[in-house]
């Protein structure tokens, strides 16, 4: 039954997460903690991890999850359920790309959707920086070290970016795990 789970709801997220493995977030989420997969920290965690190893990250949540509740087994349909509803739209796309991108209803559709990505991807960021970087203890807001890091790294890198156009993931990783082990040790 458990596998069954797991394609289902993996094959929901690779069905409806579309702008990306950060639209797929909010998506994965939903389906992992109305199952009681993973809680909300766990989740956080996997998340950072996902995004710092190589691959997709819905791919490599899949993989996770699928082999945390049922083994390689889970794994396996986890991650064939997540992947394969882009496989099959990818294929249909080829076969129709040059008449389906031509049409003014499609492309007004794909212009609409990148704001509406935008809005799902900050707020799904703005709510766990606060769920997971903001405490309120005995009445006490507390606030987790690595948020400030956050915030600054934020402002930094933001206005280089603007500045000069780009910054390399590779160091913004290095940066991140020098700050992570810095805050909370190894």
């Amino acid at each position: 039954m458990i596998l069954l789970d797991l394609f289902a709801g993996f094959l929901k997220v690779g069905c409806f997460a579309f702008g990306g493995a950060y639209g797929a977030i909010p998506l994965i989420r939903d389906v992992v903690l109305s199952y009681g997969w993973l809680d909300e920290e766990m989740l956080t965690y996997m998340i950072a991890v996902s995004e710092s190893t190589p691959g997709p990250i819905m791919a490599n949540l899949a993989t996770y999850v699928g082999s945390s509740q049922a083994g390689i087994p889970g794994s396996l349909i986890a991650t064939l359920a997540v992947v394969l509803p882009s496989f099959i739209i990818i294929l249909l796309i080829t076969a129709l790309l040059k008449t389906v991108l031509k049409n003014p209803y499609v492309q007004a559709v794909l212009r609409g959707l990148k704001p509406c990505m935008i809005g799902i991807i900050l707020a799904t960021g703005v709510f766990m920086i606060f769920k997971n970087g903001i405490i309120l203890q005995d009445h006490i807001l507390l606030i987790r070290p690595l948020i400030l890091t956050v915030v600054l790294g934020v402002i930094y890198f933001g206005s280089r970016r603007v500045k000069k156009g780009g910054i390399s993931p590779i160091l913004l990783i290095c940066l991140s795990a020098a700050a992570g082990i810095a805050a909370y040790g190894i």
